[in-house]
């Protein structure tokens, strides 16, 4: 279950990543399988070679995207979404989630 953001904040997500733009959007998210972790970020892009370049400089496996059909991303969970964000100068949202 998600929460913590707001509808707005998610059709920019949508908007974005339907544009080909690589997008991030990060919120509250508890799932058993995921122990420790309470947030989630969403990198995702329509431009499947896009999000795949954009994943392999950050040493992500292609397979892991989830290739929803319409918004396709990869999920950041923990040390490495907290690092990821970081190179990708995502302040606002370390900030707002205590990352």
């Amino acid at each position: 279950m998600a929460f913590g953001i707001n509808r707005n904040e998610l059709k920019r997500w949508k908007a974005e990543v339907a544009h080909g733009r690589i997008s991030f959007l990060t919120h509250y998210w508890i799932d058993d399988r995921f122990p420790g972790c309470d947030t989630v970020t969403k990198v995702g892009c329509n431009d499947l070679d896009k999000l795949t370049a954009w994943g392999k400089r950050h040493n992500l496996n292609p397979a892991w995207i989830d290739a929803d059909k319409d918004y396709p991303h990869f999920d950041l969970f923990g040390e490495k979404q907290a690092s990821i964000l970081r190179k990708e100068k995502q302040w606002g949202q370390i900030e707002r989630f205590d990352l």
